[in-house]
């Protein structure tokens, strides 16, 4: 049976539809906005793997070249492993449908949305959490939804609800929630303050209402018979026994001063109690594990809720110990280590031309990227062994969120031509290790000699909500991301926030915890500002000595076959003369960098020659080509010759001009303009 549903959303047709496509999944949908339409599918396996300590869901977003009418680049023509942006829009789907499963329910479950057509103006990625959603409802499989997303600009004081592709705004917001509240976050802002913010995110949880109540109804007439509810068994007795006999070791190991010390206390407790139920063959180590993990986390919530004291004896608003160090690196264009706890990070900024940008290649076309943030995290950072390769998920989507922070105040291209690149490799990490990544390489910028238009700060903030009543934590360590129930993540300057992104593990999260959050986000970011303007409080005065030098001038189209030259024999005589870098574009926009002045300016100035007049009262250095009785030629611009009048050769009368100059001579000239005749006009009367 064929279901479909329809609303105007946003301007545009939002449709859904189910029961034409791909009907051996559990669950399918085909979404449409506007003309992007994507197919999403979920399949869920009969069988539980109850041994699973983890819900073991996989989400995929595929791009598909066809669904943008064209073909694959490169030697293979078809599409191979995700680009950052599909394993960004991956994790984008994931977030907030993770939470609403069923808490026992350990099925291996995967859900896939392929884009099948892209029209150039609506993004596939929101209809895409929608459509993930929705096939879900319809599968039977025990998922606590529908859920419902929307992106958000902000422009003139006016909220815009799901902008096309390429509209500019102050802010780049994707919320996703249920009726209830919100669920994930994921937005970049222009400095926006949290009153607007907050605005926002109202906004947003408002104008998918009707989407959802869309798919509730489409639910009522396609979904599928739900599927068993799935029963752990009752581990009380073991979970109390432990309680009972191992709680006052667990509290001992807890206060541990460093994640380390902790660790390997909370290690000994746990061998002790395999030890202590080694005869009950019934109860595997892995139960026990699950358990023990169980008991320290009703604990260490318990404490902060009825103490407002934390594992490591902080306030709930407290934030750690914060060290900065910059320069750090003797050959590199800008350094930093940041490091708050046991959290370093340390950040390396590096600048290039025009031919170091990053070319990406999508669905909505190629462009070039002329900042780029990689975020490393080695295994040795939290005393692990483990396999280095590409870089994963969790890389890729906490660089992009860093990333996001810093280029709402970074310098345009036209301000500061230069390519940026920044490296944060994660050196110790016990929690926020995103957050040191956006502080660090706001250092690390600034040590460079970027223009940057404020330092940019960030923060981790966590949540404890049990029967009514809930802690918000700043900064928080890695043993409260794992325990707690939220990871709110806010990055901006002194001015407002720049970036800000959220994910829960509870079922929703209100406007009131959000506000109360956002507010004491705020006086952590600026205590951390603080601490980050004892290492470096500005931008250099000037570029670090290593970097490339640079500069830029914008040149007539018309000049721009012969600046190249045939087959490119001009500018590359220009380039082996003078060593430089230059790139010309389209328009007319050239860049030209070397590793010292002196290259830089002869490679611009032969450019020049070639492209621009000489301006009128500037003097130039030109040679002495031919004499006549009347005067002298010169060349002393390029190629272009100038004549020097008799009268116009030295102060008092000039009975002949050899008497003043002969060929060969260099003579300092200053240009005049043109005649009637469109000659250049020169005199060697200066006067300084």
């Amino acid at each position: 049976m064929v279901v479909k549903k329809e609303i105007e959303w946003g301007g545009r047709t939002l449709s859904i539809e189910t029961g034409r496509y791909a009907n051996q999944a559990d669950g399918s949908v085909v979404i449409r906005y506007g003309d992007t339409m994507v197919l999403c599918t979920v399949v869920a396996d009969k069988k539980s793997n109850s041994d699973a300590d983890f819900f073991p869901l996989t989400v995929n977003y595929i791009e598909k070249s066809y669904a943008a009418g064209k073909i694959p680049g490169g030697y293979v023509k078809r599409e191979g492993r995700p680009s950052e942006r599909e394993t960004l829009v991956s994790r984008l789907i994931d977030r907030p449908i993770r939470p609403l499963f069923h808490e026992n329910f350990k099925n291996e479950t995967q859900v896939i949305c392929t884009v099948l057509s892209f029209d150039g103006e609506n993004d596939a990625d929101i209809i895409s959490i929608i459509g993930a959603s929705a096939a879900l409802t319809l599968s039977g499989i025990p998922f606590f939804g529908p859920i419902a997303a929307a992106k958000i600009g902000y422009e003139n004081g006016e909220f815009i609800l799901n902008p096309k592709i390429g509209h500019e705004s102050q802010l780049d917001l994707v919320i996703a929630g249920s009726k209830e509240g919100v669920l994930m976050v994921e937005s970049g802002a222009k400095e926006l303050s949290e009153t607007e913010m907050l605005a926002a995110l109202k906004f947003g949880h408002n104008a998918f209402q009707p989407v959802i109540d869309m798919v509730i109804e489409m639910a009522e007439e396609a979904a599928k018979a739900p599927w068993p509810e799935p029963v752990a068994k009752d581990n009380s007795a073991i979970i109390n026994e432990i309680t009972e006999k191992f709680l006052e070791d667990i509290k001992t190991a807890y206060t541990g001063a460093c994640k380390h010390d902790r660790n390997e206390a909370l290690a000994k407790v746990f061998e002790n109690i395999v030890e202590h139920f080694k005869e009950n063959e019934e109860i595997t180590e892995q139960t026990l594990s699950e358990l023990f993990t169980e008991v320290c986390s009703r604990y260490v919530r318990e404490k902060i809720l009825t103490t407002k004291t934390r594992i490591d004896n902080r306030g709930t608003a407290d934030i750690r110990k914060i060290s900065v160090d910059v320069s750090v690196l003797p050959k590199v264009h800008g350094s930093a280590v940041f490091q708050r706890g046991e959290t370093q990070a340390m950040v390396i900024a590096t600048l290039g031309t025009a031919q170091d940008e990053q070319v990406v290649d999508g669905l909505s076309g190629e462009y070039k990227e002329h900042f780029m943030l990689h975020y490393n995290f080695p295994p040795f950072s939290v005393g692990e062994i483990g396999r280095l390769g590409s870089p994963g998920r969790r890389e890729i989507g906490h660089g992009k969120l860093a990333w996001r922070a810093i280029s709402q105040v970074l310098p345009s291209r036209e301000e500061f031509p230069y390519a940026m690149r920044v490296v944060s490799e994660v050196l110790s990490c016990n929690g926020s290790s995103s957050m040191a990544t956006v502080c660090g390489s706001s250092l690390a910028l600034m040590d460079a000699g970027v223009p940057m238009k404020s330092a940019v700060a960030g923060i981790a903030m966590g949540l404890i909500i049990e029967n009514g009543k809930y802690e918000i934590l700043s900064d928080i360590m890695g043993e409260e991301d794992h325990l707690g129930d939220m990871d709110f993540k806010v990055a901006g300057t002194e001015n407002g926030i720049t970036a800000l992104q959220m994910d829960i593990k509870v079922t929703s999260v209100t406007f009131e915890i959000l506000e109360k959050a956002m507010k004491q986000a705020k006086t952590g970011r600026l205590h951390i500002l603080g601490e980050m303007a004892k290492g470096l409080s500005a931008p250099r005065a000037e570029l670090n000595e290593n970097a490339p030098k640079m500069t830029s001038l914008v040149i007539p189209k018309d000049k721009i076959r012969e600046v190249i030259g045939t087959g490119g024999k001009v500018i590359r005589e220009i380039i082996d003369k003078t060593g430089a870098k230059i790139d010309i574009d389209d328009d007319g926009n050239v860049t030209v960098a070397a590793q010292n002045t002196e290259s830089m300016n002869n490679a611009l100035n032969m450019i020049k020659e070639i492209a621009l007049d000489p301006i009128d009262g500037e003097i130039y250095v030109g040679k002495v080509v031919k004499i006549m009785d009347f005067g002298a030629f010169v060349n002393f611009y390029g190629s272009r010759d100038g004549l020097v009048h008799v009268s116009e050769m030295a102060d008092k009368r000039v009975e002949k001009v050899t008497d003043v100059v002969n060929e060969g001579d260099e003579v300092r000239v200053r240009f005049l303009g043109y005649d009637n005749k469109g000659r250049a006009k020169l005199t060697m009367k200066i006067k300084e």
